[in-house]
């Protein structure tokens, strides 16, 4: 079988309406765990995304495979430390696609330490972090809107 070949690109204001109906998904967001209260408010996400790819500080790619958009990879400052995210559509899951595009965004941004979060019982992104090089550092609790709940987070880092 021929591995699946990602590719990334900057993120323009025209993929925000795919990426935006990729996190309405109720089992991604579950996992994600850590959403915006508002994340289905349309206007509310564009606006944001469209703010955040003027910020000169935030590193937003968008991931290909075949030329159709599976997701993305962004590096933002939070509290002092870059920090990674990504979001893969459902879709494309359990293929090598997160693990490929964040191998391939860390080629590109050259920034360490840089730190990731995952929830707790987020296994899938506990691999694509550890496949990537990041050590679980430790742990943290907060409020994930998509449960309702506070968790548990594991956060890991890349040096």
């Amino acid at each position: 079988m021929d591995k699946i070949k990602v590719n990334l690109r900057p993120t323009e204001h025209t993929d925000l309406e795919l990426l935006f109906e990729f996190q309405l998904d109720t089992e991604a967001g579950y996992l994600a765990a850590f959403m915006p209260k508002d994340y289905a408010d349309k206007v509310a996400y564009i606006n944001k995304y469209t703010r955040l790819l003027n910020d000169p500080t935030i590193n937003m790619r968008t991931i290909l495979v075949d030329d159709h958009i599976a997701g993305s990879v962004a590096k933002f400052i939070m509290e002092g430390d870059a920090e990674i995210t990504y979001w893969i559509d459902k879709k494309f899951w359990g293929q090598g696609i997160a693990s490929g595009a964040l191998s391939a965004f860390l080629q590109i941004e050259s920034t360490r330490p840089i730190f990731g979060r995952v929830a707790f019982d987020n296994i899938g992104s506990q691999r694509v972090l550890e496949k990537c090089g990041f050590v679980k550092v430790g742990t943290d609790r907060g409020f994930a809107n998509a449960r309702q709940a506070e968790i548990e987070e594991y956060i890991y880092k890349l040096v």
